[in-house]
């Protein structure tokens, strides 16, 4: 059952303009805009919208959610909580589960499990190996977002690197590609170094020296060199260093085959942190220094960064308290993301258009996701109602995250998300949520 809501005298945030003026949703879309809309009879929820921004839903294209088999680190239930929470209305998870998501009805086990406890709407990323060929080739690209490749180890072990089996997915798979690019022969080179070094004591602070510059670039030039050669649709996640930038073309997403993702980490942290954070900050790939993030900033605001996402992947903090080898990489994102990036707003480095276009417009673009990811007429409604000045810090109280804590714990942010509709439903309400979970499994417009 749906409700009508009128938003009123609000700044909306879409196509790269802003105005002020109301939104009518009624039956889960986005019925009317404009200057001034009446409230037709007692059915309809008025929201006063003065001083707020209304914002497309964030559409976050690289989480983890650690459902199903590590559901103690995350499920989707709680996860997605913590999304529409920080304004992501639709997310794309990763196939590194337990089981791993290799086969289409492993896929559809997640989807049934989302089905029943997601928040916000859903797409999960088929998982590539070095031998399931054929269950990529009978995925239908309507109904999944795309194929994951790991070309480094992460968490799990998925890691493809046999060059033949590269060879046949970037020629012959038909869909969206997703690759997480690090060269594992690099990364055991400098690994074993640090091991003659240090033995088991390696500092934190070794981290990007291990997954370092090199193992990025080789592994990313690869996978654009393989993708240039086959006009393979290619998107490389969390780019870390600016040494990649160059691999990337500028401008607007809209006739790019080839295309990169920053993420929040790499965009707010750089390794003068890691002596304070320590393992709150490992991420593979790994937070860089102050040039690296330099110059992805750079990247996102020239168009060589079409996205910005946040490779939420939560981990106990009693797994993380663990020494360097052992300590798992990831941290949770999905609640800060978005107020992070308003932060950046206020500090004048990119404008409120600018962080739309690549949290909601371009990721819209990207998976090819029809009537989502704008203010428009007619389209879904996934919005997100955003007051500019409402100072709040972040500590162990109001992280929605299952793991329970954040590398923004202490960090106060000027903005705040007040309340998220997902697909007309107000499913957060400052700090309350919907009773149920209504998300729904996103679909693909593609021929």
């Amino acid at each position: 059952m749906y409700k009508s809501y009128l938003i009123k005298q609000v700044k909306i945030v879409s196509d790269n303009t802003i105005i002020e003026g109301d939104v009518f949703i009624k039956n889960g879309r986005i019925e009317k805009i404009d200057q001034y809309i009446s409230p037709k009879n007692g059915d309809v929820k008025v929201i006063d919208g003065t001083g707020c921004f209304l914002m497309p839903g964030v559409i976050d294209d690289q989480v983890h959610f650690r459902e199903p088999g590590l559901t103690h680190k995350g499920t989707i239930a709680s996860e997605s909580m913590a999304a529409v929470a920080g304004g992501i209305t639709s997310y794309i998870e990763q196939p590194n589960t337990v089981p791993q998501a290799t086969t289409i009805a492993l896929l559809e086990e997640k989807y049934a499990i989302a089905a029943k406890s997601s928040f916000a709407n859903y797409g999960f990323n088929l998982g590539a190996t070095n031998n399931n060929l054929e269950a990529l080739l009978r995925a239908d690209k309507t109904k999944i977002p795309g194929v994951k490749i790991f070309m480094g180890s992460s968490t799990g072990n998925m890691l493809v690197d046999d060059a033949k089996a590269l060879e046949a997915i970037f020629s012959q798979v038909d869909l969206q590609i997703f690759t997480h690019c690090e060269d594992e022969a690099t990364i055991k080179r400098n690994m074993a170094n640090y091991e003659l070094q240090y033995g088991d004591a390696i500092p934190m602070s070794a981290h990007p020296l291990i997954r370092s510059e090199e193992a990025c670039y080789l592994s990313s030039s690869f996978a654009v060199e393989l993708a240039k050669k086959h006009n393979t649709k290619l998107h490389v996640y969390h780019i870390s260093t600016a040494k990649e930038l160059a691999l990337f073309e500028p401008g607007p997403i809209d006739d790019k085959r080839i295309t990169a993702e920053a993420c929040i980490h790499h965009l707010w942290f750089d390794s003068s942190q890691y002596e304070e954070l320590g393992s709150r900050i490992k991420w593979n790939p790994a937070v860089k220094t102050i040039k690296d993030l330099e110059g992805i900033w750079e990247g996102v605001l020239d168009g060589r960064i079409d996205v910005i996402a946040t490779d939420h992947a939560p981990h106990t903090l009693e797994e993380k308290s663990n020494p360097y080898k052992s300590a798992p990489s990831g941290g949770p994102l999905v609640q800060h993301a978005l107020v992070a990036m308003m932060e950046k707003v206020k500090e004048g480095v990119l404008t409120i258009e600018q962080l739309v276009e690549k949290m909601c417009h371009n990721p819209a673009k990207l998976l090819n996701l029809k009537e989502r990811g704008y203010i428009r007429e007619g389209y879904h409604a996934d919005v997100v109602l955003v007051e500019a000045s409402r100072p709040w810090s972040v500590n162990t109280e109001n992280i929605i995250a299952k793991c329970g804590w954040s590398p923004f714990e202490g960090t106060t942010f000027r903005s705040k998300v007040l309340k998220t509709f997902v697909n007309g439903h107000l499913v957060y309400d400052n700090g309350k949520f919907a009773s149920k979970a209504i998300g729904e499994r996103l679909t693909y417009d593609r021929q």
